[in-house]
């Protein structure tokens, strides 16, 4: 696209496509095999790449080879996204490294990562779309497995939970939304098995949604309620 007119490609390869990963794998072969005479540990996927040294001086000194042994094949190094830092904090392929006690070493989500997860449930569990809850369970069902397949690797069980919880203190929210008035959440929180007591206060406030979505609500619409909906989990 240019200034919102499609052109044909004259040159590069679609973003995301199969071929890209391939050609780098081919071309960045010489580059795999330097940094191995050299004794580096190192992983690549495509053009993405870390290697792990013993000092920032090591790491300013195998950068500075990378540089020359890239442009030998006429490429450039993305310098916005290439830095010698430590380990800690630094993020591959959407995930991290953390330290666990007894100085293990282990892999969790990268933040930027956790964030696009938030982001995309918020565009599937949005208030106003005026999709029913079945609806919104079946959005949910294309998109989580699958992301939690990518990350099933991840060593963050506590993680997990706080993202699951999040999640269901969205759709508690936006249940209450879909009841809108305040005699209709007491009708159907009756119905759900409810307390005259609980009904009665979230009813109360019904226009407070996202606080109403907590505490005793939990209760009513439970986790069983939403796996009822087929809405899956990440732990």
């Amino acid at each position: 696209m240019a200034n919102g007119v499609m052109q044909m490609r004259v040159e590069g390869t679609p973003q995301g496509g199969p071929l890209s990963p391939l050609l780098a794998n081919v071309l960045l072969d010489e580059v795999d095999r330097a940094l191995e005479r050299k004794g580096h540990k190192f992983v690549r996927y495509a053009d993405d790449c870390n290697v792990y040294v013993k000092s920032k001086r090591a790491g300013q000194r195998v950068l500075d080879g990378l540089r020359a042994c890239y442009a030998k094949l006429r490429l450039k190094v993305n310098e916005t996204k290439t830095a010698v830092a430590t380990a800690w904090g630094r993020k591959f392929l959407g995930y991290c490294l953390w330290a666990a006690p007894q100085k293990q070493v282990k892999l969790a989500v990268a933040g930027e990562a956790v964030q696009r997860y938030k982001q995309r449930i918020r565009q599937i569990t949005r208030r106003q779309t005026g999709r029913s809850m079945n609806q919104i369970a079946q959005d949910l069902q294309a998109f989580l497995p699958g992301w939690k397949a990518y990350f099933q690797l991840a060593q963050t069980p506590s993680v997990w939970r706080r993202l699951d919880e999040w999640l269901r203190h969205r759709l508690r929210a936006i249940q209450l939304k879909f009841w809108r008035r305040g005699t209709t959440m007491y009708r159907e929180l009756r119905a759900l098995g409810a307390s005259r007591d609980v009904a009665a206060r979230i009813a109360a406030n019904a226009r407070r949604w996202w606080h109403n979505s907590a505490m005793a609500l939990n209760r009513v619409l439970t986790i069983a309620y939403f796996d009822a909906l087929g809405v899956p989990r990440l732990c």
